[in-house]
This record gives structure tokens, C-alpha cells and sequence, in this order.
């Protein structure tokens, strides 16, 4: 018997993978995507996707997308009614859903949140990529056939110039070695846009850059 859950869908390369543990597991039927957008933005937040590529994504997987919305600048209590809310819409959608897989890779803090946040709405979470080698997992990512931009880039951590790069073998030799190389310290953000799991590629252009907050360098991805 499959155990129904989500998957927190950021659109980038760690939940891709995180995905694609799930989907070979036969523990667990995924369900559909759930992510958090800034609804003023009409993008996917802190990585700063279009929803329209957020969508595409869903789509090119062939589940469904339960959306946060949220404002700009949420306060944390804003921000989990919100996540409640779209917890209730997807168990409205699928009876017995109480689950929701994330792909976190070792930041202890951000899984105890999760966790705490999670237990007080009466669900539980699962992290099939928790503690897993991330230099591994990068190499994984890219022979596997996944494809990736780098679409937002701390540049307090990582030079503005890798915004906008390919996530390919090429960049992760050129990471610095003070850099991991799945940006899980929030070094840089990725937006997937062809995968084996994808019934289709999607078609990216890469167009404006702009820094936020004096340090976060974006691409706008079209």
C-alpha cells in the first residue's frame, strides 16, 4: 500500500532530485507540488521565478500545483495561515493526505521548522535526500539528465557572474571551494527546465538581471 504525500517544489534542482527518490519509491504516491509565491510578484518566492514557469514545470510533470500565496515580506504568521491553507485545499483534493516530502539537505535549523510547523497542523514530513553527500548529488543531478539555470545568486557568497549560468559540470568545477556545491547555505537558487521527468522541455530565454537588497543577484527567466 502507497503512503499519498507532497513535495515541497521550489522549481529547483533539490526538490528535482528529491522528486525523483519519491517517484522510484514505492512507499509513496506523489500527490502533487506545493509552493510558496509572492502573489504581488507573480513569482516563485525567494528564488524569484515567474509563475508561469512555476506552472509549466507542474505541467511538464503532470501533477498538481497547490500554491502559498503570500505577500511581500510575510511575517511568519502571515506566512503559515497561508501554508495552512493550501494544506487544507490539497487534503480537500486527496482524503487521507498528511504528508509532505521536502528537500532539504542538511540545515538542522530549517528541517526543526519544519517539523515543529508541520506537527501543529496535525501533518508530518519526510526528507529523502537528508544527510546525503552534496557534491554526490550534484554530479547526480547533472548525469542524470537534469538541466538547470543558476536564477538567483547570493553574491555576499558567490560571484554575481555564475547568475545566469548552466548547472552543468563545467560550473561545478568553477564553484568555489568555499561554495556548496548545491547552494544549500542559500549561496544561489536554480529554476529546472528539462528533466526525465518532464513529458517535455521547457524553452528559456534568459533576459533582465537585477540586484535586490544590495545583494541578491536575479535573471528573469522567460
Amino acid at each position: 500500500m502507497t503512503t499519498p504525500l507532497l513535495i515541497g517544489w521550489s522549481g529547483g534542482k533539490d526538490s528535482t532530485l528529491a522528486l525523483e527518490r519519491l517517484l522510484g519509491d514505492p512507499q509513496w504516491h506523489v500527490a502533487g507540488l506545493l509552493t510558496t509565491v509572492t502573489g504581488e510578484y507573480d513569482r516563485i518566492s525567494i528564488h524569484g521565478v515567474r509563475r508561469s514557469i512555476l506552472r509549466a514545470q507542474a505541467v511538464a510533470l503532470d501533477l498538481p500545483l497547490f500554491e502559498v500565496v503570500i505577500p511581500p515580506q510575510a511575517s511568519n504568521a502571515v506566512y503559515e495561515s497561508a501554508f495552512a491553507d493550501a494544506l487544507a485545499c490539497a487534503r480537500a483534493r486527496h482524503a487521507g493526505l498528511d504528508t509532505i516530502a521536502f528537500g532539504d539537505l542538511f540545515l538542522a535549523d530549517v528541517r526543526a521548522y519544519r517539523e515543529a510547523l508541520l506537527a501543529r497542523l496535525g501533518w508530518r514530513c519526510v526528507f529523502p535526500l537528508w544527510g546525503e553527500d552534496t557534491a554526490r548529488l550534484a554530479r547526480t543531478f547533472v548525469a542524470r539528465g537534469h538541466r538547470a539555470i543558476l536564477c538567483c545568486v547570493d553574491t555576499s557568497q558567490l560571484d554575481a557572474a555564475y547568475c545566469g549560468r548552466d548547472y552543468s559540470a563545467r560550473l561545478l568545477a568553477d564553484l568555489p571551494s568555499s561554495c556548496d556545491p548545491c547552494g544549500e547555505n542559500g549561496e544561489f537558487h536554480t529554476c529546472v527546465h528539462d528533466s526525465p521527468l518532464f513529458g517535455a522541455p521547457l524553452a528559456l530565454e534568459r533576459g533582465e538581471r537585477v540586484l535586490r537588497d544590495g545583494r541578491f543577484e536575479y535573471i528573469d527567466l522567460v
